[in-house]
């Protein structure tokens, strides 16, 4: 593959994912990476700080995303609700990359080093979510919670999802917020 060929993030990511899945993320360097590309290690690093952050590069779109669709939100919305309603949107268009998103979930559950740049990642995201909301004029604390809710919520559709790509995203965002309000409004029998 000539080094002039368009698409270098993305002939770097494919690399790096074939890498992955061959040996694993820790047996993979990044001179490996860019060499399966076609490409140079400097070529590599005009695109990505490091090799972890191949799998973690639509983050920051995502999240700017995430909070336009919120300032976009219908102001009558609950806070968790504009939240949800604003990942939900940013969100659809995951659905065409299924395959990835499960060979990208395998891949950070192998890996304390990638599970910790997930969390990064989330928290964020969360952080974005909640001063979004403060500036829809939701309170500090509400803000907060309401957007660690909707994170928790969506993390946990998306879960879902990805086990199933064949379902609507939208529709397991809701039930996931419906399993999380019976959770808060359930109340154990104290007698038994």
């Amino acid at each position: 593959m000539a080094r002039w060929e368009p698409d270098a993030q993305g002939r770097l990511q494919q690399a790096a994912m074939e890498l992955f899945a061959e040996r694993g993320y820790a047996e993979v360097t990044v001179a490996e990476i860019a060499d399966r590309a076609g490409l140079t290690k400097r070529t590599f690093f005009n695109h990505f700080a490091d090799k972890r952050e191949v799998l973690f590069a639509g983050a920051k779109d995502f999240e700017d995303s995430v909070v336009a669709h919120l300032s976009e939100a219908d102001s009558d919305l609950a806070p968790v609700d504009a939240a949800l309603h604003a990942l939900t949107r940013a969100g659809q268009g995951l659905a065409a990359y299924g395959d990835y998103a499960r060979a990208r979930q395998a891949l950070i559950a192998s890996s304390p080093e990638l599970q910790e740049r997930d969390l990064i990642k989330t928290a964020s995201l969360t952080s974005a979510i909640a001063q979004a909301l403060r500036r829809r004029g939701v309170p500090a604390s509400t803000s907060t919670l309401a957007a660690q809710a909707a994170t928790a919520v969506f993390t946990a559709a998306y879960g879902d999802w990805i086990s199933d790509t064949a379902g609507d995203l939208h529709t397991r965002t809701q039930r996931s917020l419906h399993d999380l309000r019976s959770a808060l409004s359930h109340t154990p029998d104290v007698d038994k």
